[in-house]
């Protein structure tokens, strides 16, 4: 069937539409307008179309009839240009991916007054008060390791401070299967708190904040896995723990201010480690800071050590304090990081902090992705507030009570938990050390089992130690004082070092207005693309084409 046209005299430079044929008849330009097209021919013209018209590099010469070679060379352009623009875009988005979150230091100092002063764990090597006239803890010890029982004539209270100090005294002297020695659970925090001695007989003199005070207005007690100790500037009991936990129940009075020797107010918490103190809040706060590095607004204390009470087969070669520094919702973790301070010793430590805070732009991102918890995102069985400390040492409970059937005594741990006896001090001992081992084999296919990661605002204090000695005879003599009993003495000094300290911050490295500008960026460095080139590419796709097939009728 042949086709018909109706020839059109043209109209002078009026706009002729593109699927149009211009032919001479009879000496006259006239127009020839086909009818409606197939498919295949709108295509084709819409190809060419699109080639001459669009502001993508390159694309303009595929449209065009020229030798086959240049075309080829143009086409291999293309492909080579798209797919080194598609590889660099590949590399942004996995860049935005996998490490949206950056940390860098932050703009501006931070003065010492925003944050706490470090909470202060005292924990002395010396145990108990030594009864010369009293089976020793190295006797005993040494019965045990020959295989002998206990001897009959030992009293309740002998055997149960035996059996404690097996916990607590350095591990390094115990053989390595200890058999059961006793039918019956221990309530090792009474008995510790029994033969302990007295605060008094171990530290003679407190001083914060440029004013003395008792020691019992300013320390607390504290169970560590080295036994009794006490501690400044940490969290009550009933701030730190779940209310079903043991810790809760036996630390919490022991927490709070004490206003005279016979009333104790409560104290009420309105710091976090996120939100920092509130506006307006009293400089004597809780937990308590400071404003200035200066050493006369620092913790000072003096730590008596008698040394008639030394006992080497419990502490081993080394005598005195285990000295830990954390923030104030932190438990203190004295096998992780202490300083020691030795018999005539006066020690100073410079404390740095060191602070990460955290953006609000990462919050939309995955904690896997900014490695990180926010407060209040990661829920902790016996902590109300989680830090990475308390997650660690939650997880370490958890897997000691799978693996032994118990918990130590130092653990959080609610009253239906039992406690480890003696029997299984080699294999609590073990559980941490198999438990960092399966963590680290399993981190390559499952991650981390703890899920432990970083508080997305964290604050440590690094420490500057200097210490000289100190001469406790001619310090005394020269005093004209008499010591109340045969001590050494050390001087122990705490402050800030500097009054301002620069934080790091996490924030965006990459958010979507990034990624987007890279994304262009490259699109428009190899092939000039850009938003208005897509809305080309979707405009002949969808109207150009329903346009031109719309037509339908010859005009002349």
């Amino acid at each position: 069937m042949s086709r018909k046209y109706e020839d059109v005299p043209t109209k002078g430079s009026e706009h002729l539409p593109l699927d149009t044929q211009v032919t001479l008849q009879n000496g006259e330009q006239v127009i020839r307008k086909q009818g409606r097209k197939t498919l295949g021919q709108c295509l084709v013209e819409l190809y060419y179309e699109y080639c001459g018209n669009t502001s993508l590099h390159g694309i303009q010469y595929l449209g065009q009839k020229r030798p086959w070679k240049e075309i080829f060379f143009w086409i291999c352009i293309f492909i080579l240009s798209t797919f080194y623009c598609m590889q660099t875009i590949g590399k942004i988005y996995d860049k935005w991916v996998d490490t949206p979150v950056i940390v860098s230091f932050s703009e501006r100092s931070t003065p010492i007054a925003d944050i706490p002063f470090p909470a202060i764990t005292l924990c002395s090597e010396t145990r108990r008060p030594i009864d010369p006239d009293a089976v020793q803890y190295g006797h005993l010890l040494a019965l045990i390791e020959k295989g002998e029982n206990l001897p009959t004539n030992l009293t309740e209270n002998e055997r149960e401070e035996f059996l404690t100090l097996l916990h607590t005294c350095n591990y390094e002297t115990l053989i390595e299967k200890i058999p059961r020695l006793s039918n019956q659970s221990l309530d090792y925090i009474r008995i510790l708190r029994n033969m302990s001695m007295d605060m008094s007989w171990q530290i003679s003199y407190c001083k914060w904040f440029g004013a003395s005070d008792t020691c019992d207005d300013l320390l607390t007690e504290s169970f560590t896995e080295d036994g009794l100790c006490y501690t400044f500037n940490a969290f009550n009991g009933t701030d730190l723990f779940r209310e079903d936990t043991v810790q809760y129940r036996i630390m919490g009075l022991e927490s709070q201010v004490k206003v005279s020797s016979t009333n104790r107010i409560n104290r009420t918490l309105t710091w976090s480690l996120e939100k920092g103190y509130p506006k307006y809040t009293p400089l004597k706060t809780y937990p308590a800071r400071v404003v200035s590095a200066n050493t006369r607004v620092s913790f000072d204390v003096y730590l008596l050590m008698a040394t008639d009470f030394f006992d080497y087969t419990c502490s081993g070669a080394t005598q005195g304090y285990k000295i830990a520094l954390h923030t104030p919702d932190d438990v203190p973790l004295l096998s992780k990081r202490f300083v020691r301070v030795s018999p005539g010793k006066e020690v100073s430590i410079a404390i740095k902090p060191v602070m990460v805070t955290t953006s609000d732009g990462i919050a939309s991102y995955p904690a896997a992705k900014r490695k990180c918890f926010l407060n209040q995102e990661r829920y902790l069985r016996f902590f109300k507030v989680y830090s990475e400390r308390n997650c660690e040492m939650e997880c370490l409970t958890n897997y000691t009570l799978k693996d032994c059937g118990c918990v130590t005594f130092a653990m959080p741990r609610t009253a239906d938990m039992p406690v480890c006896g003696e029997d299984k001090i080699t294999c609590y001992l073990k559980a941490e050390d198999n438990m960092l081992q399966e963590h680290f084999s399993s981190q390559y296919e499952n991650g981390n089992n703890c899920n432990c990661l970083p508080s997305c605002t964290s604050l440590e204090f690094d420490a500057e130690i200097s210490q000289g000695d100190f001469d406790t005879k001619r310090y005394f003599e020269a005093s004209k004082m008499d010591l109340p009993f045969d001590a050494a003495i050390s001087h122990l000094v705490v402050h800030f070092k500097d009054n301002e300290f620069i934080t790091s911050k996490r924030s965006e490295l990459y958010g979507f207005s990034d990624f987007l500008a890279n994304c262009g960026g490259v699109l428009g460095l190899f092939m000039g693309f850009s938003i208005l080139s897509f809305v080309e590419i979707i405009y002949h796709a969808t109207l150009r084409l329903w346009s031109n097939m719309r037509s339908r009728k010859n005009v002349q």
